[in-house]
């Protein structure tokens, strides 16, 4: 007897099997453990899913200019001659022109990447996405990533395949009431497509509990705070434990993650590299107009990388080499914008956030080194921390609210765990350590989920959805 457990992330995947003993961690990728949780589709609608899906979307936008064309979107026809009434040979004349969209169609994109599907599944509004005038729904868009899972699961397994244990966040994205019913509808459509049939949808804190609580140096008994602090999402759970019998008290969640620091810290550091702030100036019906470039319009595709590639267009690039043009200072910040555009260099840019932020996790400074666009940024601690102010607020926040809904104080409080790779920022750490000193150990913060989902499939725990909050 084994149990399964698969953790579907919002940036990465991972999975995991257990034999009653000993958890083994499933290599999704040939080196790794971990799966970015990708889709990419060409205009055949070969998909490709993982690394492959990001390594072939970034190679096939660099140095790609963009143009968009008018899509046609009806056709006119307009009588230029009449039919002459008297010769029963003579027809009208007409002449069929067609009438065009916006221009908002990329004819020369190879291919669509999709990343960060799981925050749409609980969006009732958003039923569909076009991929080459073809609607796909979002069932379809994430079946291919669970069914590659699932077969490269099966090879390392001892046995067939049964069941599964599903790790959800404690609330998906999204207003409506019911957005975690509806995405657990379509997820287990897709399951069901990829040939997984048998889920159990289990909440992310307490499966971290579960692998804590496998490893033999944890308490035999004790109430635990868990904190999940990874890409997407911030869940916690407190759970009373004694020997194998556990209560999960509560759980809650926000929709907070690694993935929304990297883009402040993309605002706040690099923004101002990008020409920022900078004044243009250019003549107008004869008139000199000086003001600050609208760096605004293009602050939403550069934090967003997986669409940055729109920003190789004319309309883009006009303005900056109008600006770079004019040489003085800031001239260099431009040069570097239209390297980062034509080249899509964006998701090197979050690469290099992310090792940055990491490495602050280890020393107190460090650099933001991005040699294909020449900058070096210094970055410490203080200035990360300053970045993510109002997100520690809203981290104390919620941490109150689960104590408050689980009806505990933080003396009630006997270990506080630590998962997932966000809680590994120093920020993160130290909140935590004021609040419950002494209490706060770390938990195999990229596979902590994955593990404790593959112990509660074994054991066939479930969760009462009414535990939500």
């Amino acid at each position: 007897m084994i149990g399964v457990g698969l953790d579907f992330g919002t940036s990465n995947s991972a999975a995991a099997w257990y034999d009653g003993e000993r958890v083994h961690m499933v290599p999704l990728e040939e080196h790794d453990s971990i799966m970015p949780t990708a889709t990419h589709l060409d205009r055949d609608l070969v998909t490709l899913t993982g690394e492959a899906a990001v390594s072939q979307y970034i190679d096939e936008n660099r140095d790609r200019i963009v143009e968009l064309t008018p899509e046609i979107i009806a056709k006119t026809s307009i009588v230029t001659s009449e039919a002459n009434p008297d010769d029963p040979h003579s027809q009208a004349e007409t002449a069929t022109q067609n009438v065009y969209g916006q221009p908002l169609v990329d004819r020369g994109m190879p291919g669509r990447l999709f990343r960060g599907v799981k925050r749409l599944l609980g969006n009732s509004s958003i039923k569909r996405l076009m991929v080459f005038d073809h609607p796909f729904r979002l069932v379809a868009l994430i079946t291919p990533i669970l069914l590659r899972i699932r077969r490269t699961i099966e090879e390392y397994l001892p046995e067939p395949l049964s069941g599964i244990h599903f790790g959800h966040p404690v609330l998906f994205e999204g207003n409506e009431s019911q957005r975690n019913s509806l995405a657990f509808e379509r997820l287990s459509e897709a399951c069901a497509y990829a040939g997984m049939n048998q889920l159990s949808f289990y909440p992310e804190p307490v499966a971290a509990t579960l692998s804590y609580r496998h490893d033999e140096q944890s308490p035999d008994k004790g109430c635990v705070l868990t904190v999940d602090f990874g890409g997407g999402t911030l869940d916690l759970s407190v759970v009373e434990y004694e020997g194998a019998k556990f209560d999960v008290l509560a759980t809650t969640g926000l929709s907070l993650g690694g993935d929304h620091i990297d883009q402040l810290i993309f605002r706040e550091l690099l923004f101002p590299e990008f020409g920022k702030g900078e004044t243009w100036s250019r003549v107008k019906d004869g008139y000199l107009i000086e003001n600050e470039f609208p760096f605004e319009e293009y602050e939403d595709k550069l934090i967003n990388w997986a669409v940055t590639y729109i920003l190789n267009q004319n309309q883009y690039r006009s303005m900056i080499v109008d600006r770079i043009k004019q040489g003085g200072r800031g001239k260099e910040k431009f040069e570097r914008l239209l390297d980062l555009i034509t080249h899509n260099y964006s998701y090197l840019v979050f690469q290099a956030i992310k090792d940055a932020k990491a490495a602050l996790s280890m020393v107190d400074e460090t650099v933001i080194d991005i040699p294909e666009l020449d900058l070096a940024l210094p970055f410490s601690r203080d200035r990360l921390e300053s970045i993510m102010a109002g997100m520690l607020d809203e981290m104390q926040d919620v941490v109150a609210k689960v104590l408050e809904l689980a009806n505990r104080s933080t003396d009630d409080i006997d270990i506080v765990i630590r998962t997932g790779g966000s809680s590994q920022i120093v920020a993160v750490k130290r909140l935590l350590e004021a609040q419950f000193p002494g209490k706060v150990v770390e938990h195999d913060p990229f596979t902590s989920v994955a593990a404790g989902l593959a112990i509660a499939s074994y054991h066939g725990y479930q969760f009462e959805e009414q535990q939500v909050a």
